[in-house]
């Protein structure tokens, strides 16, 4: 499992991402994380559609819990072949707790604590936080990756436009 240090950075601290890094163009690598029933999910389960998937540090914390708002309000002006995934390390009581308190419905969220599978194959486990950097993927129904952003500063919010724009293309 690969290693790239001073990619992502916390206050402008830098911090290591480990996993195997993923680029545009490549085979969208399938996953497993788990529902807020405990159930495990798999990234294949959405075949056939078009995927935003985004990841977080942690839902409690105030740029998370504003991207994934965000992200919950345009799911709904995306279309029917288009679905928006969410995930982080926390747990999923945590998470289905959160999301009902913040009403987010649109948004399938996925809790990748119990073994980072998702962290490591997309590297976005940050090793000496055990959690998720902030980053957006679109995935086309296809199942190849047409767009990343990762977002370098982790308290920064993503570039919404981008993100959606390059879903819109597809």
């Amino acid at each position: 499992m690969s290693e790239r240090s001073q990619t992502v950075y916390m206050n402008g601290n830098p911090l290591t991402l480990r996993g195997n890094k993923v680029e545009i163009g490549d085979k969208a690598p399938d996953f497993t994380v788990l529902a807020n029933d405990l159930s495990p999910k798999k990234l294949s389960a959405f075949s056939g559609k078009k995927v935003v998937l985004t990841s977080v540090p942690s839902l409690d914390t105030g740029v998370c819990s504003t991207m994934t708002n965000r992200f919950n309000a345009e799911a709904s002006k995306l279309d029917d072949d288009t679905v928006v995934l969410t995930i982080s390390n926390d747990l999923p009581f945590a998470q289905a707790r959160w999301c009902g308190a913040e009403g987010v419905e649109d948004v399938h969220v996925f809790s990748d604590y119990k073994d980072v599978d998702f962290g490591k194959k997309y590297g976005m486990l940050i090793d000496e936080l055990r959690l998720l950097g902030r980053a957006i993927f679109v995935i086309d129904k296809d199942g190849v990756l047409r767009y990343k952003q990762v977002v370098e500063e982790i308290t920064d919010e993503p570039d919404y436009d981008e993100a959606l724009k390059a879903v819109k293309k597809l």
